[in-house]
């Protein structure tokens, strides 16, 4: 019995492919990460800003993005960036809206773009932000 040379081709590049895929799995690579919970909020804040504190958490209900407050006041905002987070700390050019349970956060950086998280404080968090407007962080 003879393979066509096609045929064979595709039945070992599908192989190849099965077996990345599988390894790919079982390496736990790729993927959707979420902030299951404050830990990992405060870890990954402080893979952002080194020696970052958390005092206050507040966790999207996605968990795909999250809002800490700092020992110092300072305030931080993290998202999902591809398969990875991404955070800033907020500045007095930063602004944020409350709908409901729906905060809109605007950092001032163009290429880091605006943050959507939905939580049931989301008020509060939206007048801490509009504070950094004021002379004091806190």
């Amino acid at each position: 019995m003879e393979i066509h040379p096609q045929i064979l081709t595709f039945g070992v590049s599908l192989i190849a492919i099965l077996a990345l895929s599988g390894l790919a799995y079982v390496l736990r690579l790729g993927g959707a990460p979420v902030l299951a919970n404050d830990a990992d909020a405060r870890r990954v804040a402080g893979e952002i800003a080194d020696g970052f504190e958390a005092v206050e958490i507040a966790i999207g209900s996605a968990g795909t993005g999250a809002i800490l407050l700092g020992e110092a006041g300072e305030i931080m905002v993290i998202k999902r960036h591809g398969n990875q987070f991404a955070g800033r700390i907020l500045t007095d050019i930063s602004s944020a809206a409350a709908c409901e349970d729906q905060i809109t956060i605007t950092t001032g950086e163009a290429r880091f773009g605006t943050v959507s998280i939905t939580h049931p404080d989301s008020a509060s968090w939206a007048e801490a932000i509009n504070r950094l407007h004021g002379s004091s962080n806190a």
